[in-house]
């Protein structure tokens, strides 16, 4: 679960724009005043997005990007001047603000997140008897061909992708095609 974190030196100011964020269908958007106590409730949570100004009461928008933890990103609502210097990987929107413009930029910042946290395959750890499948198949290939054991695990990959297999069916072809040669 991600979440919204609006930061303003003035409340009334996070407070609207987490207002018209939960009425464009955001929830649980949060509102703070301090980078501090922002930050204090990010670690609660896996990801997602702080939107800030140039200055909080205790910190600049630059101290909370250094000091935000993985999986954030930062939204800077700002002048252009302020804009025109802001590192590359900060999203900025000028002020003054337009609805829609907040509304999309938010939008897509929150689907992009949930791409990227989105169960990625986990690599299924392999038995020992698959393991020294692919041992025994790179030592053939190291043998008979006179390959470093680097050359005869990128052959063994590139078996694998133009066969259209895993590493361990790769591996049993070779030692079956090798072993019949022998």
């Amino acid at each position: 679960m991600s979440g919204i974190f609006v930061v303003f030196p003035k409340i009334e100011d996070a407070k609207k724009i987490r207002d018209v964020l939960a009425r464009h269908g955001f929830d649980g958007v949060t509102a703070f005043s301090a980078g501090y106590q922002a930050l204090a409730a990010l670690e609660d949570f896996p990801g997602g997005i702080v939107i800030c100004g140039n200055r909080m009461r205790d910190m600049n928008y630059t101290e909370l990007l250094a000091s935000l933890p993985r999986g954030f990103e930062l939204l800077l609502l700002a002048s252009p001047l302020v804009l025109d210097g802001k590192p590359p990987d900060v999203l900025g929107l000028a002020l003054p603000l337009r609805v829609q413009e907040l509304i999309s930029t938010v939008r897509m910042m929150v689907e992009r997140s949930q791409r990227s946290a989105s169960p990625r395959r986990k690599k299924k750890e392999r038995t020992e008897k698959e393991r020294n499948y692919i041992r025994n198949a790179k030592f053939l290939l190291m043998e008979q061909n006179h390959l470093s054991e680097e050359e005869a695990h990128r052959y063994l990959q590139k078996c694998s992708m133009d066969s259209g297999t895993n590493m361990v069916e790769a591996a049993q072809m070779i030692l079956m095609l090798l072993y019949d040669s022998i």
